[in-house]
């Protein structure tokens, strides 16, 4: 457990872990952003949810998805970006793997709106959980290097935390 904190805890693992999945949810979002019908279009494949909802879904996803990307990517509210892309990835590799379940031959509308495109499937599922251990990362490292707040608020450094705990 200790030499998985310490990977956890080094400033460059955070750091790429952060890089990666920003820049893919910032990309990710891009498209989704640029026609939101279609979006929606692809989430109704899914059939989890009604019209109303996949409306919305459609809507507000895609931004989340950009400001949590360039939050992580700026090392800005780390944590809770990082919460916010776990649980979103956690719903993702739930509606694949309903859609797999369910024998759907459907596009999983993450970075293309073209259907023949990205497949769901277990590529897509493995794609999805290597990417919830960067959010892993993300969440639970310690490390404040390469952010903006280990920048503005050099109390908030490891090293400052831990001396202040002791006392």
């Amino acid at each position: 457990m200790k030499a998985l904190r310490k990977v956890i805890d080094n400033a460059f693992v955070a750091l790429s872990a952060r890089m990666l999945l920003g820049f893919i949810f910032v990309v990710a979002s891009t498209d989704t952003i640029a026609d939101p019908t279609a979006f929606a279009t692809s989430i109704s494949y899914y059939k989890i949810v009604g019209a109303p909802l996949t409306l919305i879904i459609a809507t507000v996803l895609p931004w989340l998805e950009l400001l949590c990307g360039l939050f992580l990517l700026f090392g800005m509210l780390t944590k809770g970006s990082s919460g916010l892309i776990l649980l979103m990835l956690v719903v993702f590799t739930g509606g694949v793997l309903s859609g797999i379940a369910r024998g759907l031959d459907i596009s999983c509308g993450c970075f293309t709106r073209d259907p023949t495109v990205d497949k769901i499937g277990w590529l897509k599922v493995s794609e999805n959980l290597l990417l919830i251990v960067l959010g892993f990362v993300c969440l639970f490292t310690n490390s404040t290097r390469f952010t903006l707040v280990h920048g503005v608020d050099p109390d908030s450094s490891p090293a400052r935390r831990s001396a202040s705990d002791a006392s």
